[in-house]
């Protein structure tokens, strides 16, 4: 699973003289949160030991909470950040879009590649062919991968099309049409009208 950590920094303390002495060390000690999925996070502490912490029950390995019972800076600190949105809640892990780069959140049982909310497609959005610059219409984003679409008129998969075979064949495939096809009243439907598939990954968002 590809997860990641928060950068490991102390957090803004926006009223310390209201804090409990773990609130205030849960924020103010430099700590890098890890989310496992299942509602597990591995928290590297100020001291470099890492604490395995199930929020949902509100537990953590740590001696604090071991031997003390104590809500410890460990929970609170997955806590905090899950409110700031540092770290994603249970359910989600923290990931890297694929176009962008940057962190973000998606549900843990998403499948690869992975996608922001600016770079993520749906049907009706404009996307760009990486290959030959061309603008496309997206038709379906379809959960099938492209290593088990066959393309019939070209006896082979998705994937194993000779300019696709320098893409992910293990991400869905999307269907799309090149937009600019205008259909003549009781005409006949244009070929460039046709719905060609891609690898997800060949496709980027249009600006």
């Amino acid at each position: 699973m590809k997860t990641i950590a928060s950068p490991k920094a102390p957090l803004h303390v926006p009223s310390p003289d209201h804090l409990t002495e773990r609130s205030r060390r849960a924020r103010t000690e430099p700590m890098s949160v890890l989310p496992l999925g299942d509602g597990l996070y591995e928290v590297e502490s100020a001291s470099d030991h890492t604490y395995l912490v199930d929020l949902e029950a509100s537990r953590c390995t740590c001696p604090d909470h071991v031997f003390r019972e104590a809500r410890c800076k460990h929970v609170r600190r997955v806590a905090i950040e899950i409110t700031e949105g540092r770290t994603p809640p249970p359910g989600e892990i923290s990931v890297t879009c694929h176009d962008c780069g940057e962190t973000t959140f998606v549900a843990e049982d998403e499948s690869e590649p992975f996608y922001c909310d600016e770079h993520a497609i749906f049907p009706g959005d404009t996307v760009i062919d990486r290959e030959t610059g061309d603008r496309l219409t997206v038709v379906d984003v379809s959960d099938l991968r492209a290593d088990a679409v066959e393309i019939g008129a070209a006896d082979c998969t998705v994937a194993e099309y000779g300019t696709n075979e320098g893409y992910d064949p293990d991400v869905p495939v999307v269907g799309a049409v090149y937009p600019h096809a205008t259909v003549a009243r009781n005409g006949v439907v244009p070929s460039s009208l046709k719905v060609y598939t891609f690898p997800r990954t060949r496709l980027e968002t249009a600006a």
